[in-house]
């Protein structure tokens, strides 16, 4: 019987110096894609699949992304004063997590991200669990986790999102090595971290979403080095594969690499014109700037 995905793990410990200055003294998880940070955009996409339960693995100077799921109430008494209970309410829908469901672990040493998941084994437990990194955006109609979910409950075993990308770019992902595809589902047969165009097996690379069991804790437990010296997710799940059905789905809709100056500004776009209240005003205010060059 597959064991219900309610648990979700947000590795939140990086610096983000490529967005230096405005990261000096605010985690990049908290820079805002329209009006909402990424790290809530992740949040409420792990909701969404009904995930209940939410561990982020923090560093020094990030208490900004546990606060901001708490009740702030001298803000909200403040727009009561002003007459501004939809605020009030918003705030509440968007923003506030019931009691006891958000936890924050430290990873003091940046060690990879096999070791930021490691971290939160106590949190994992026993229990089958999600991974979003927040700068990794989805835009879909059906949020990307919600279309993970469905398939670990269809395979009962791992499952990573997936993307096609340009085979010059294999050295910046995970990449599948793969025995069968559906057009929606792939087998896995294996799996390589950023591998030389040359060499690497697929041109399908995981994103930032995975549902995972336990299981691959134990192998994150013997702290051995790959890519880049660090403790790699990647080679960990690598040795699930054969013991538990793992599998990549390539999702329904667009990605954008937030943590890319290139990818979040697009980003900014592509949510703001699915916007109603926003989006005649940002195709004006394109066309003033792209015309003129056309």
């Amino acid at each position: 019987m597959t064991r219900p995905l309610r648990k979700a793990v947000l590795p939140v410990a990086g610096l983000g110096t490529r967005f230096l200055p405005a990261t000096k003294a605010m985690a990049k998880e908290m820079l805002p894609v329209v009006d909402k940070p990424l790290i809530q955009y992740a949040v409420e996409e792990a909701r969404a699949a009904g995930i209940e339960e939410f561990c982020m693995i923090t560093g020094r100077g990030k208490t900004a992304l546990v606060e901001h799921f708490d009740i702030a109430f001298e803000l909200e008494a403040t727009l009561r004063e002003r007459g501004r209970l939809q605020a009030v309410e918003e705030l509440r829908r968007t923003t506030s997590l019931p009691p006891g469901a958000i936890a924050a672990v430290r990873q003091q040493e940046p060690l990879g991200l096999g070791h930021a998941i490691w971290c939160a084994r106590a949190f994992i437990g026993e229990d089958p669990f999600a991974i979003l990194l927040p700068d990794d955006l989805v835009l879909s109609e059906t949020p990307c986790m919600a279309q993970l979910a469905a398939a670990y409950r269809e395979t009962g075993g791992n499952v990573v999102a997936v993307s096609e990308v340009p085979r010059e770019q294999t050295n910046r992902y995970g990449i599948l090595d793969i025995t069968a595809d559906d057009g929606r589902l792939v087998e896995v047969s294996g799996l390589v971290e950023k591998p030389d165009p040359l060499l690497a097996p697929s041109t399908l690379a995981i994103i930032g979403r995975y549902v995972l069991l336990p299981e691959v804790l134990t192998h994150l437990a013997r702290f051995e080095r790959g890519a880049g010296g660090e403790v790699q997710l990647t080679d960990a799940m690598t040795r699930l594969i054969g013991q538990h059905p793992f599998h990549g789905l390539r999702f329904e809709g667009r990605r954008f690499d937030c943590g890319d100056k290139a990818g979040f500004l697009e980003a900014q776009i592509a949510f703001a014109l699915r916007r109603p209240d926003l989006a005649d005003t940002v195709r004006a205010f394109l066309r003033r700037y792209v015309e003129p060059a056309i």
